[in-house]
């Protein structure tokens, strides 16, 4: 058996440490699918019923907005992707070389936190999807016990998978990127002969802000995932292409975030309740037939899994970085029982899921997009990273700076992040500047966070980037504290 059927065959044992070149075997169009797979969600048909309902745009723009905001956000994510291929490690890893051992831990456990949240915004809508299937196949009817149940073998379900690794993960990815492909071309047909076309076309057109507004909160969805980026790129070869992590990557998202949304913009038009709908996925019943609508929301169900699964493969990563001891699996377990918390307080409290939704992506994004901007703007003097300093958490570490922090770096995340959060108005939290501005108005505090600390970083003095150690320092040979394992 070749290396690369081996590597593609077994399940991941490696941790944090980064990847040494013999295993370096990926390939850039594997990353197609798995941001396909990062995508397959109901939400974005909710999402994209908001276009119409909340935002009142019409067709062509929902379909700019569906178009514009997955090359935004996803361009993003494929070329902070770049940094895993220099560094072969996770993206919270490499982020100790940019804002220093101990600097690290204050993004990264924001990070962290944060991934609380959007894990459980996915078990929420995977256990609302079980509901609908188990309503309109065996005739089942919701309560709070069976809200519970679904809830917990969601939580149980991604639990699993998470537990197999990258291998697994990216597999599981490229058969649902085919299921899920057939049915949605099912659907489109669907909508294409059923929908009243008139109607869809003679919709009147929003303002050129609530267009800009539209664009930032579909985009803020993909800025979650930047700093997950190099956590899938991790094992290209050194050689592969920056290009193709770019193109892959927005192809990958884009091929589903513009049919999904333009979708829910089309629903929205004979169906307007289901953007603010408490259960974002059971309106596919009222439209859909059944034939297409059960199996659709199967799929549905596993792509959400796959979501969650991404996401708490990355969130064991930052656990790690954050100096818990601990398997990777046993971090996962930790993001596994905190979504099962706040996902039966949401369904069983919150009244306006998708006011609870869009305000939680609005402060997400905010809390991501700082360290991206310090990040992304650190690659441009950066090209390689130094694998013993990664691994090396005390003072004798290259990346250890001033008492384990880099000034410049940490100044910069911390005031980019407040002023983003003055900038950005929700359901949770509105900022002492959201109002009577362009920024505030258009609902881009994440742009204005990446803008401020990445100008901030490239303007501040920094530390020298340190010499990498010589080649002969394997990049796997790490500290054995580093060497923590990755598999159940």
């Amino acid at each position: 058996m070749s290396k690369t059927a081996a590597r593609e065959s077994a399940l991941e044992t490696r941790g944090i440490e980064p990847v040494p070149d013999h295993e370096r075997t990926a390939r850039t169009r594997g990353l197609f699918p798995t941001w396909v797979g990062a995508n397959i969600s109901v939400l974005l048909l909710t999402m994209g019923a908001s276009l119409v309902v909340s935002y009142h745009l019409n067709f062509w723009q929902a379909l700019v907005v569906a178009g514009v905001a997955p090359v935004v956000s996803y361009g993003l994510v494929g070329l902070l992707g770049i940094a895993g291929k220099r560094g072969a490690a996770p993206g919270m890893a490499l982020s100790r070389a940019v804002f220093g051992q101990r600097g690290n831990l204050l993004p990264g456990s924001l990070i962290w936190v944060a991934r609380w949240g959007w894990e459980t915004i996915n078990a929420v809508t995977g256990a609302y999807a079980l509901l609908t299937i188990l309503d309109l196949g065996l005739g089942i009817k919701a309560n709070g016990v069976l809200d519970m149940v679904t809830l917990l073998l969601f939580v149980i379900a991604t639990f699993a998978i998470s537990g197999l690794g990258i291998n697994a993960v990216q597999k599981c990815s490229k058969y649902a990127t085919y299921l899920f492909g057939v049915f949605s071309v099912l659907v489109l047909g669907y909508l294409a002969v059923h929908t009243h076309w008139s109607k869809v076309m003679h919709q009147g057109a929003g303002s050129t802000a609530s267009l800009i507004t539209a664009v930032g909160m579909i985009a803020a969805g993909g800025v979650s995932w930047i700093p997950s980026a190099p956590d899938f790129t991790r094992y290209l070869p050194r050689t592969a292409s920056s290009k193709a992590i770019v193109g892959n990557t927005v192809g990958g998202a884009g091929i589903v975030v513009l049919p999904l949304v333009l979708m829910g913009a089309v629903m929205a038009v004979g169906t307007p309740d289901l953007a603010s709908a408490s259960d974002p996925v059971s309106f596919l019943g009222t439209i859909l037939p059944l034939w297409i609508t059960v199996p659709y929301l199967l799929i549905a169900v596993v792509g959400m899994l796959l979501i969650n699964s991404m996401s708490m493969y990355s969130a064991g990563f930052t656990a790690q970085t954050l100096g818990f001891k601990i398997p990777r699996h046993w971090a996962v377990s930790v993001n596994a029982v905190i979504s099962l918390a706040l996902g039966g307080v949401l369904m069983l409290v919150a009244t306006s899921f998708m006011g609870s939704f869009i305000a939680f992506l609005s402060m997400l994004a905010v809390a991501f997009s700082a360290w991206t901007g310090v990040f992304g703007a650190d690659m441009f003097r950066r090209k390689e990273y130094d694998a013993r300093a990664l691994a090396d958490t005390g003072r004798t570490s290259a990346y250890w700076y001033q008492a384990g922090f880099s000034p410049a770096a940490v100044a910069s995340w911390a005031i980019g992040l407040v002023s983003g959060l003055m900038f950005t108005t929700s359901d949770w939290f509105t900022g002492p500047l959201a109002k009577n501005n362009l920024i505030g108005e258009y609902g881009l505090g994440w742009i204005a966070a990446i803008v401020i600390s990445g100008a901030l970083y490239l303007l501040l003095p920094k530390p020298a980037v340190p010499a990498p150690a010589s080649a002969s320092a394997e990049p796997g040979a790490v500290a054995a504290e580093e060497r923590v394992p990755a598999t159940v």
